[in-house]
């Protein structure tokens, strides 16, 4: 399956960046009401919907929409989990998760660890962030093709006890087969050059933060 699955959140959300033709989306409790005030429609609405209490209208409509998992309020599951595996469920590998940074910090980790979820089970997600996003790869590469004259800080941080055969190219502080620590930030705030970079890890899983405005291609 090529198509991508959209999951709005309830945290900081980017208008700019909306939903393609073709994208199966998915409303994670309060991200029903960014969508809803963009008139957008989404295919899919899931959670408790304790981010809803101050829609009382918006409460109001789910009971008109063909496709509403509602969740107990206690339980393992937070509501943007609860739309990622859904969203694996019908076969989707390609994430993208608006409203995922910003607002409550525990939030904002519980959605990074999400990332690191996804490509432990052969997906690809990405937070998308006003400044930066921040995507994970696991055993893999992801590449960066910044326009000729853009520069910007680039981190990479290990999501594990070590990551292992770390290398960055195409940055102003480069790594080869190098061994990283979820202990020591050594990865963070290096920089764009202008020229296409690429961060591969061999071994467990590597969190990136990059700039918004730069393209990736994981291929």
């Amino acid at each position: 399956m090529n198509k991508r699955c959209y999951i709005a959140g309830a945290g900081e959300f980017c208008e700019n960046r909306l939903p393609e033709d073709g994208d199966y989306i998915i409303a994670a409790d309060g991200g029903y009401a960014m969508l809803n005030k963009l008139g957008i429609t989404p295919d899919l609405i899931v959670g408790d919907f304790d981010s809803l209490g101050g829609y009382p209208v918006l409460l109001n409509t789910l009971a008109d929409h063909p496709n509403v998992l509602k969740s107990p309020v206690e339980k393992d599951d937070t509501d943007m989990m609860l739309a990622v595996k859904e969203g694996l469920s019908r076969g989707f590998k390609s994430f993208t998760i608006n409203g995922g940074l910003g607002g409550r910090l525990d939030q904002t980790l519980a959605n990074i660890q999400i990332l690191a979820y996804l490509t432990e089970h052969g997906a690809l997600g990405i937070l998308l962030g006003r400044e930066c996003d921040i995507i994970a790869v696991m055993n893999g590469t992801i590449k960066f093709f910044p326009e000729k004259s853009q520069s910007g800080t680039v981190s990479v941080f290990c999501h594990g006890e070590t990551a292992e055969g770390v290398t960055l190219n195409g940055v102003k502080y480069p790594l080869e087969n190098a061994t990283l620590s979820c202990k020591y930030p050594i990865g963070v705030s290096n920089e764009f050059i202008g020229e296409n970079a690429a961060i591969s890890v061999k071994k467990s899983i590597l969190i990136v933060v990059y700039p918004s405005d730069v393209k990736i291609n994981d291929k």
